[in-house]
């Protein structure tokens, strides 16, 4: 699959699936610009990328503002031309249970997460709709935002919020020819270790033990290359009807996730009272209710 001539830009993509995501890009044929609030850790990545023959420059600046949307954008047109994929990627994890969660844990997850991503692709959408050429906006959403999880408050939030960003701007961007979709990605990255249960795993990986089947098809878990094909999927031609959906990669596991819609419905003539409701709930809406959590962590209900 070919993105000869595409200009791509990854948030937080100095390492992890980011870098992934970068590599799969440049693969492609795409111009990439690397982000990261690291400098050694993006310039390793342009030249590991540059080495290979691609091209790739670097932009150091911290994701959440729109300043630094701005930036990321303006160098991409300033070193290839233009901009055609916009990928965000970039966030931070601050997990705590809620009654022991700061401002600061919230706050700073929030910015980087959802307000990164919304001033990204409004900065992308911007100078998209002036090439007149269509693009691709790719947002990053996760199981804990589909599913929710345990001292992921602020992370959960965010990534739900990124996956409405998806639904709502395919409608907006459409007549622009502009797809926007989540991917919803499972790998095995630094930044998990901290999730209980996850250390060993990470520690093992990062030795190059193979992941045993259980984890690449049951819990649907692989490393950050896994994840690359579906973003380079969703910014080509094939996937050109593809947009507003909420799309998983994980090991050997490809899904598509659901929508939120309503799952039964009851009526009653004139206005619901709260004793109408309890008498009718367990026979109706309530009769069998939605699972929530993420059962491979020991989360499901």
């Amino acid at each position: 699959m070919k993105l000869d001539g595409k200009v791509a830009v990854v948030t937080g993509s100095g390492r992890g699936i980011g870098r992934a995501y970068a590599r799969g890009l440049a693969q492609a044929g795409c111009a990439v610009v690397i982000n990261d609030v690291d400098g050694d850790v993006a310039e390793q990545t342009v030249k590991e990328l540059t080495d290979s023959g691609a091209k790739a420059v670097a932009e150091v600046v911290p994701v959440g503002g729109t300043e630094a949307a701005e930036k990321l954008v303006q160098r991409a047109v300033d070193s290839f031309g233009g901009i055609d994929i916009m990928c965000t990627n970039a966030g931070i994890l601050r997990d705590r249970v809620l009654w022991k969660m700061t401002d600061e844990d919230f706050d700073s997850v929030i910015e980087t997460h959802l307000r990164g991503t919304f001033t990204c692709a409004r900065a992308a959408a911007i100078r998209m709709r002036e090439q007149g050429r269509g693009g691709r906006i790719v947002v990053v959403s996760s199981w804990a935002g589909q599913r929710g999880n345990f001292g992921q408050t602020n992370y959960a939030a965010a990534k739900a919020g990124i996956a409405a960003f998806a639904r709502t701007w395919a409608m907006e961007l459409a007549r622009a020819e502009i797809t926007v979709n989540a991917i919803v990605p499972n790998a095995i990255t630094r930044m998990i270790a901290s999730i209980p249960g996850m250390a060993e795993m990470v520690e093992a990986a990062e030795k190059g033990t193979p992941l045993p089947d259980m984890v690449r098809k049951q819990m649907g878990m692989g490393m950050p290359e896994d994840v690359a094909p579906l973003l380079v999927f969703l910014c080509s031609d094939a996937a050109k009807d593809v947009t507003g959906q909420c799309v998983g990669l994980g090991g050997d596991k490809l899904s598509l996730w659901s929508h939120p819609h309503e799952v039964s419905t009851a009526y009653h003539d004139g206005a619901w009272t709260a004793d109408a409701i309890a008498q009718t709930w367990s026979t109706s809406v309530g009769s069998r209710l939605e699972s929530y959590g993420i059962p491979f962590l020991g989360g499901g209900k």
